[in-house]
């Protein structure tokens, strides 16, 4: 299974700031994910992670939860989060900040699709780890604010594609991935 890339996808657990379609748009994101013969990575949340496990599920792939919470109760009675939709759970412990870094961090690549502040913070962990990162635009919210965000000065090189559809993004990512790998 480790010659399988992992990809993360980051977004807004409330959709009150996204496009109408960015459900739409992440259920199709998991579920390319999976066609391209990735493994889903997720915060294990509700909204746009879901989704996305939702379309990698859908899809007959793996999906990878990190949770907040410490255990499975925690998860489900304190955070009220979902379970149904990742075939494999990690209980971090580490609240949402440092679930936030573990998660980006164990992903060979991450995709942003719409998002509030948490999809913030891992978008500038992955910028900062110089990981691959995939936009999907138009979909609200932060993923539309780093094209600006990413246009003043930063350290390293920018490893960042923009894309409004799922196919192409995914695509594309998985490209920049595979190159950075061969550096």
């Amino acid at each position: 299974m480790d010659n399988h890339l992992k990809i993360a996808v980051s977004g807004a657990a409330e959709l009150d700031v996204c496009s109408k379609n960015a459900a739409k748009l992440a259920k199709e994101v998991g579920k390319e994910i999976v066609r391209q013969k990735c493994i889903l990575v997720t915060g294990a949340t509700t909204g746009i992670p879901y989704y996305a496990a939702q379309g990698a599920k859908e899809a007959r792939g793996i999906s990878v939860g990190f949770s907040p919470a410490v255990s499975r109760l925690s998860h489900v009675k304190a955070y009220k989060l979902p379970i149904d939709a990742f075939d494999v759970m990690v209980y971090t412990g580490f609240d949402y900040a440092g679930r936030n870094l573990l998660m980006t961090r164990a992903a060979d690549g991450v995709i942003v699709i719409c998002g509030r502040m948490g999809t913030l913070n891992e978008f500038t962990i992955a910028f900062e780890d110089q990981k691959p990162i995939g936009v999907l635009e138009g979909t609200g919210g932060t993923a539309d604010k780093i094209r600006n965000l990413t246009k003043g000065p930063f350290r390293g090189k920018k490893k960042i594609v923009y894309e409004k559809d799922p196919k192409k993004l995914v695509k594309e990512l998985i490209r920049l991935i595979k190159r950075s790998y061969k550096k």
